[in-house]
């Protein structure tokens, strides 16, 4: 790995946000296993975990804007819909790997909404989760690393993203321009 997509100085470990977790009396369990870059490489492994799975999305617009997406791992996300369900300026793309791990404190496939505990993420102008992964409980992240996955509420992902100091945005992504 290069030393532009290793961690960022001042980035938050595992532990610390287990350590996050803990004060803000949020559940969680975590799971260790080997490392897992995509949705597809992860499938099996999960199988045996019960809840929803992830994949998160950082997206750019044409402007800069940044967004993280976090969706229930099976759905199609509409990227168009949602651009313009944000009020995206231009079409959203997938953010470069250097500017996702300056912007979110980890390398490319450990993507999170546990990033959120980082203050370089402050730059994300949009949290959108899946109404979808939120009908599961529990639903699983990796802890800012791809080597394991911690499961919590749906609840206490708001709560987490809340107490990060953002406001997320509750859309179904295959479908966000429904109300």
């Amino acid at each position: 790995m290069s030393d532009a997509l290793e961690r960022p100085p001042g980035a938050k470990t595992r532990e610390d946000l287990l350590a996050y977790l803990d004060n803000l009396g949020v559940n969680h369990r975590t799971v260790d296993h080997p490392a897992i870059f995509t949705v597809d490489e992860g499938r099996d492994l999960k199988r045996d975990l019960a809840g929803g799975h992830s994949k998160n999305l950082f997206l750019k617009d044409k402007k800069g804007a940044l967004t993280l997406a976090v969706a229930l791992s099976d759905t199609r996300i509409d990227l168009v819909g949602l651009g313009k369900a944000i009020g995206a300026k231009g079409r959203l793309s997938f953010g470069k790997p250097d500017l996702m791990t300056a912007t979110l404190g980890v390398i490319p496939g450990a993507v999170t909404p546990f990033t959120l505990i980082n203050e370089s993420a402050r730059g994300l102008g949009h949290i959108i989760l899946d109404k979808n992964i939120l009908a599961y409980d529990p639903v699983w992240f990796h802890p800012l690393e791809n080597t394991a996955s911690t499961a919590i509420s749906p609840h206490d992902l708001v709560v987490f993203v809340e107490s990060c100091g953002f406001q997320p945005k509750i859309l179904d992504l295959a479908a966000p321009l429904t109300r």
